[in-house]
């Protein structure tokens, strides 16, 4: 099935990478064909935008003309018309075909992915009770839905009969894998179990889909209310006048005129506790953070403990050891030990590492008058007066530079230019979603228009944490479809009248999550199912993270790195500053990454007959398990706010991004040898990894790209790990 980054970010991997397709085109079978005339289905037509395709340029959302009301309805019609349309392959008297059933297919369930497309979407970027309240409806019927494609064994003997035959078919190489890909996909979702075992799996599912809904909504809410409020502005010293201002405007938006909101991050370390001076509001937000969705009606443990028991069952259902042995049985790293390998393999360098930069804090805190251990809410407060002092390094003094505007044009758009060719241009003619949303038209190098994207940077209420990437409309040739990629992040905006100065890890993130994006806007495949990001969880972030450390390439850094009010270029030795201290505290970031993986993968290494588990016990026991237990660098995700794992499509998969950094580390050094940046570069890297989508296999297509498979010298040397690099 369609592997798509839209199912982690619903936090509905279940329900959408299977049900959502694939397909931007009815077939034009005599069932579809009534229900697509129904006459209800006619009428709501002419009042729901959602029923028809949209007529804006590659079918771009109108979202000027979408109402919350209009999502179920035209969601609950589209799977209605999809469940139709595969009924009607599944039924379909002549014998099996690659093209009367597999592309078949690809080509149903236009209206559903549609909609469904844009719903999902706003569950993350504009959420409100009301969509709250359809998402908890649809997501027992999405994941019903799923199971009655899935489980349908006319649709799978018709499936395997092609399979079967494959070799025999004539079928290009992009074929062949789709055919292989859709075989497998439903044995994995249950297609060779007994009817009992079939009804099992579909109580299993409909179970998950109301806990991942719940977790996630859960989040929301617990993320809007354990925002911290402060009352005296002195409190605030270690802020600009610039955060001070923005912090006050936020609190009035939310009826605390007069105070200040810090407003939280999903993840355990906040970025404002490397500037606060005070300790004792330092520690109530890391309190607060580390601490959520532990108590009260959003208490998320009940709902971990029960997820991870939910998966092993289906797990074991299906034939397989643990979660962990099925989520990684069709990707680059294929067993769990392979894993627990690549990880345990760093931990001594790592915590060696960890400890010589929890020495130099505690130091620093001894050094500036303190008589107390260093704790999670000093590390970063300390860090920084630590980096001041090994490099001269004020980050104050950076964000100068790193004005958001600048940052995305100067920066990003100028590296995409260098490096591809393509160019963005607005496009306000386009209606979005909300006022900060920007959308832009994409040029390729020729002046040829190839994509519509969306960019939407900025925190909000409504939106849930973390960045990411995801589509509107997937490319396929055989849909006829160019891409509309949105990226999403939480990027505090500036007060009114003031720019929006960003950290140096908001500019890496930009880079990054463009780099899902042009994943994305290249695809260049006929099926949808192959498209964009639609690859394995250990791939699918190699591009992105790829494209991180073009933000501190020499030529890019200083064509965008200029003073907000002078628009001078970063002085020469400044920057040197900034390049030289990207390793600093690789120990910590590391470290927290990695302990939040590994928890990750021992949920998810349980057993189907493990009793549920006290989560705050069991997340203590992984840690020590694995010698990561050091209590001044918690995992960067607790169990009760992991979206990733709980509401997304990482479950036994975040050690990915390490996986997909090793790729990315070794990718760029390559570069760098064939000249940088520029656009012969560029284009290999487009032709082999970007715009072939789920084509090939992962390691062939590097491959292809390198010329030989990677290997982790890069990475260390990246992480500053590695033997004489500090």
């Amino acid at each position: 099935m369609r592997k798509t980054l839209l199912a982690s970010a619903i936090g509905a991997a279940v329900v959408l990478a299977a049900c959502s397709k694939q397909p931007e085109q009815q077939t034009a079978g005599a069932v579809a064909e009534q229900a697509a005339a129904a006459p209800e289905a006619a009428a709501a037509t002419s009042s729901n935008p959602l029923l028809t395709k949209s007529p804006l340029q590659y079918e771009a959302p109108p979202f000027d003309l979408i109402k919350v009301e209009h999502y179920q309805p035209a969601i609950e019609e589209g799977m209605k018309q999809h469940l139709a349309e595969i009924e009607a392959i599944a039924n379909n008297p002549e014998p099996a075909t690659f093209d009367n059933t597999i592309v078949a297919m690809e080509k149903s369930g236009d209206l559903l992915d549609r909609a469904a497309g844009v719903f999902f979407n706003m569950t993350g970027t504009i959420s409100n009770p009301e969509i709250q309240k359809i998402q908890g409806e649809l997501a027992p019927k999405l994941a019903a839905h799923s199971d009655n494609i899935n489980l349908n064994p006319k649709l799978f003997a018709r499936i395997k009969a092609i399979y079967d035959a494959r070799a025999t078919l004539g079928l290009d190489e992009a074929a062949t894998r789709l055919v292989e890909d859709r075989y497998t996909g439903f044995v994995r979702a249950g297609a060779l179990l007994t009817e009992e075992q079939k009804n099992q799996i579909r109580a299993l599912n409909e179970e998950q889909s109301k806990l991942t809904n719940k977790y996630q909504q859960n989040l929301m809410k617990i993320t809007k209310d354990i925002a911290v409020f402060v009352d005296k502005k002195e409190d605030l010293a270690g802020l600009s006048d610039a955060e001070i201002a923005a912090a006050a405007e936020g609190a009035k938006a939310r009826g605390q005129e007069g105070k200040f909101i810090i407003e939280l991050t999903n993840t355990t370390r906040q970025p404002v506790l490397a500037q606060l001076e005070n300790r004792e509001l330092r520690q109530k937000i890391w309190e607060a953070s580390a601490n959520r969705g532990t108590s009260g009606e959003t208490d998320q443990q009940p709902i971990v403990a029960r997820l991870a028991q939910l998966r092993a069952e289906r797990a074991k259902l299906l034939g397989f050891n643990s979660w962990a042995d099925y989520q990684l049985d069709n990707t680059m790293a294929k067993t769990p030990k392979a894993v627990y390998d690549m990880l345990g393999s760093m931990v001594p360098a790592v915590v060696a590492n960890t400890n010589n930069e929890a020495a130099a804090i505690q130091a620093m805190i001894k050094e500036t008058g303190g008589d107390f251990e260093l704790q999670p809410w000093d590390w970063e407060f300390y860090a920084e007066k630590v980096r001041k002092a090994k490099f001269d390094l004020d980050e104050n003094e950076v964000r100068q530079y790193f004005e958001f505007d600048r940052v995305f044009n100067d920066g990003l758009l100028f590296t995409m230019n260098k490096l591809f060719g393509i160019t963005l241009k607005p496009r306000p003619d386009l209606p979005v979603y909300h006022p900060d949303v920007k959308a832009y038209e994409v040029f390729d190098a020729d002046g040829t228009s190839i994509a519509i994207f969306y960019g939407d940077y900025f925190a909000r209420e409504g939106k849930r944490g973390g960045a990411w990437m995801s589509s509107f409309v997937s490319q396929s040739e055989l849909l006829n479809k160019k891409p509309v990629v949105v990226n999403v992040m939480n990027i505090p905006k500036g007060a009114a009248g003031e720019p929006t100065l960003v950290s140096y890890d908001n500019v890496t993130t930009i880079f990054h999550e463009f780099g899902h994006g042009v994943h994305g806007l290249f695809s260049n495949v006929k099926y949808p199912s192959q498209s964009g990001t639609s690859v394995s969880r250990d791939f699918v972030e190699f591009p992105s993270t790829f494209q991180e450390d073009w933000a501190a390439h020499p030529d890019v850094i200083g064509n965008y790195a200029k003073h907000y009010k002078t628009g001078e270029a970063i002085p020469a030795e400044l920057l040197a500053k900034i390049i030289k201290s990207r390793s600093f505290n690789q120990g910590f970031d590391t470290l927290e990454y990695m302990a939040a993986a590994l928890v990750d993968m021992e949920w998810h290494s349980l057993p189907a007959d493990a009793p549920l588990q006290d989560v705050k016990t069991f997340e203590a026991a992984a840690l020590k398990k694995h010698g990561i237990d050091l209590p001044a660098v918690p995992p960067r995700y607790k169990s009760t706010y992991f979206a990733h794992v709980f509401a997304g499509g990482y479950s036994a998969s975040y050690y990915a991004y390490m996986w997909s950094e090793i790729l990315a580390a070794d990718a760029y050094a390559f570069v760098q040898q064939q000249g940088g940046l520029k656009l012969e570069n560029g284009i290999n890297f487009r032709k082999n990894i970007l715009s072939i989508g789920d084509t090939k296999d992962p390691m062939e297509a590097y491959k292809a790209f390198r010329g030989q498979a990677p290997t982790t010298d890069a990475l260390l040397i990246r992480r500053g790990l590695k033997t004489g690099i500090n």
